[in-house]
């Protein structure tokens, strides 16, 4: 008899990786409730229980203190609230495939998107959370036949702009079938292949094994789904078909005749049970031919090794040398990983990364049997890990960091778990940059907007603007929730305007009036502030409705009245600066911001016919202040009371005249009309 062992066979990834997770539970002494049985097969099931784990039915069973396992299925949105509200512990086990389908269809625009279609078993439970997901109208069909009495039998606005994704196990040949017919008759679907590749080449390979074998022998749980697909494909090509769950199901006689017997297994079986299938095959086969039995067990033992793996093994370090790691992965051959392959980043020594005795999981890379070796990689490992938790990120919409290493035309690239990731130039900040390179090296923080796989080239795409909303929506928030009039904040000038300055205050923006930039009169703010200066302001009034602020720029101590108040009190003496002549004295500025009068009486120890005749717009002088009035902002000065006594001539005793402070020079009239009549 010759016995052919489909490569395929066993378990999938993503069961794979369930699985390994109840056991890491297990082995560290938790509490294990697996929300249903954490795959489609009885052996497994109660192999796990024997260890402890339990099986519930939903997340209120959990006994106290046991971890939750979500399994490879996957489970809705609502049992994921529900399990978050219960406030327990869980551990996600869904595939990364079944999550993509769920980000899929959770993403759907209601006013684009009408309906979702799923092709695979609606009482499926990895359908039934795929469902879960959705937040509009869903439709599941099980073949191209239903699909076609189904979009028979529903409007067209719902077939017609509808997302199209399928069971991640459902026939690869069955979907083309079905693609065909969603082409021809919707006129804008979005079709989505979301069959696991690995399903792909399960059922391509066992379908090829069955129709070169005079019987065919599926191993799997009757509870399957793939393994029913399985059992399907091959029953169509090879008429002796056999589906069995252990090695107890074998039929001994009908296989005694058999020629060639293939064998394959569901994603959810396990490798003891496909081994205690194939030795009890092997124990059929002519006992008399003991090369041939030889050569079989060899080829069950190499087909085993591999079995379940998708190329993984793990190994255990047994020396370490500048430039390889040598590893034991229980084969004939010596497993070694050159120190490139260690990590990402450059290796200046392996033993920085691993020691001896550390049991890790790696890729083969390749394998020389002339030589013995085995050529292994951990890197790639770890990326495929990472790949799959930057998968789950971007479905939690969770928020990454990572530095900026490259800038691209049309944005930058972010080096972030293992993975460089675009962000294009519209993402890249709150408004539009034109040059990105102040960005280069920077630690960033950015949301996965995109991650995609279609052959070996893979896309992420991520988004530093979407972080940076959400922590001005934050700070806005706080903002408006303790802004009082009076408060000082520190802001950065964003804008100018012919009539302000427009200053973000962290998520919101207040403006300062031009009025308020100075105590002086200025023609622009641009003569105060700039854009980029850091400044301190303070809340003038508000308005929450409107969410506008005025804000306050000018302080206190810097008004030049109180300055005024403070260094230069009556009777005191000023050098003064003229600033302006009119017929009846001359303006003369005391500090800036202020300007005070002197008389044309008071200009000189003599008569005066015009101020022109003594002093001249720049000149600068002694005064004397002789009067202050606060209220109405006026200074009177006087030259003449600094004159000696002696060479006071006599001349006619005028009235007094105040000054007017701050009053412009060019304004000649109205000035000389006021003050005249005062």
């Amino acid at each position: 008899m010759e016995i052919k062992l489909a490569k395929t066979a066993g378990f999938c990834f993503g069961v794979n990786r369930a699985v390994k997770k109840v056991y890491s539970l297990l082995d560290d002494g938790k509490s294990v409730a697996t929300l249903g049985p954490i795959i489609h097969n009885t052996e497994m099931v109660n192999e796990l229980k024997s260890r402890g784990a339990v099986t519930i039915d939903k997340p209120s069973d959990t006994p106290e203190g046991a971890t939750v396992v979500v399994r490879s299925h996957g489970v809705s949105r609502r049992v994921m609230d529900e399990i978050q509200s219960l406030g327990l512990e869980c551990c996600d086990a869904t595939c990364p495939f079944v999550s993509k389908i769920h980000s899929i269809v959770a993403g759907a625009d209601p006013e684009k998107n009408k309906s979702v279609f799923i092709a695979g078993d609606e009482n499926h439970p990895e359908v039934q959370g795929i469902m879960g997901h959705a937040m509009i109208p869903c439709y599941t069909y099980k073949d191209n036949d239903e699909l076609n009495n189904l979009l028979k039998n529903i409007p067209q606005e719902k077939y017609n702009s509808a997302i199209y994704v399928a069971q991640t196990t459902f026939s690869e040949k069955e979907w083309k079938k079905c693609f065909k017919t969603i082409k021809k008759v919707c006129t804008n679907p979005e079709i989505f292949d979301t069959i696991c590749s690995a399903t792909h080449s399960r059922q391509a390979e066992a379908e090829n094994l069955a129709a070169d074998s005079d019987f065919m022998i599926v191993i799997g749980d009757k509870k399957s789904s793939n393994t029913s697909k399985l059992f399907e494909l091959c029953s169509r090509v090879c008429k002796d078909t056999l589906w069995i769950q252990t090695a107890d199901d074998l039929p001994t006689e009908r296989l005694s005749n058999a020629c060639s017997v293939g064998v394959t297994a569901g994603a959810s079986t396990p490798a003891r049970i496909i081994k205690e299938v194939l030795d009890k095959m092997a124990e059929l086969t002519t006992s008399g031919v003991t090369n041939e039995t030889e050569d079989f067990e060899a080829l069950l033992e190499e087909n085993l090794k591999g079995l379940n793996t998708n190329e993984r093994v793990m190994g255990t370090v047994i020396s370490i040398t500048p430039t390889e790691v040598y590893v034991d992965v229980g084969r004939k051959q010596a497993g070694f990983i050159p120190a490139e392959e260690l990590s990402f980043g450059p290796v200046h020594d392996p033993a920085d990364f691993v020691k001896v005795g550390d049991e890790i999981e790696l890729l083969i890379m390749k394998t020389n049997d002339v030589e013995g070796t085995i050529m292994l990689s951990k890197r790639r490992v770890d990326a495929k890990k990472d790949w799959d938790e930057l998968e789950k990120l971007a479905e939690e919409n969770a928020v990454l960091s990572g530095e900026v290493i490259e800038v691209v035309n049309g944005g930058v690239i972010v080096f972030a778990r293992n993975n460089r990731v675009f962000i294009p130039a519209s993402q890249a900040s709150m408004t539009r940059m034109e040059d990105l390179t102040p960005l280069l090296h920077t630690e960033v923080e950015f949301r996965l907007l995109e991650v995609s796989q279609r052959g070996r080239r893979k896309k992420i795409v991520g988004s530093i603007k979407s972080v940076l909303r959400d922590q001005r929506s934050e700070l806005k928030a706080a903002f408006w929730e303790n802004i009082e009039v009076g408060k000082t904040y520190t802001g950065t000038v964003k804008s100018l305007t012919t009539y302000g300055a427009f200053v973000d205050l962290g998520g919101v923006f207040g403006m300062i009036h031009i009025s308020e930039l100075s105590w002086t009169r200025i023609k622009h703010p641009s003569e105060v502030v700039n854009v980029g200066d850091t400044v301190e302001v303070y809340v003038k009034d508000f308005n929450t409705e409107t969410s506008k602020i005025s804000l306050g720029f000018k302080k206190a101590e810097d008004n030049p009245w109180e300055i005024l108040r403070r260094d230069y009190p009556v009777d005191s003496v000023a050098t003064v600066k003229i600033a302006g002549i009119t017929t009846f004295g001359a303006f003369a500025t005391i500090i800036p911001g202020i300007d005070g009068l002197i008389h044309i009486s008071q200009l000189a120890n003599k008569h005066v016919e015009k101020p022109q005749d003594v002093v001249s717009v720049g000149d600068e002088l002694e005064a004397k202040i002789v009067a202050i009035d606060f209220d109405k902002k006026r200074v009177s000065l006087s030259v003449r009371a600094l004159l000696p006594e002696a060479e006071v001539e006599t001349a006619p005793v005028e009235e007094e005249v105040v000054a007017v402070a701050e009053a412009p020079a060019t304004e000649e009239v109205a000035a000389t009309e006021e003050a005249t009549e005062e």
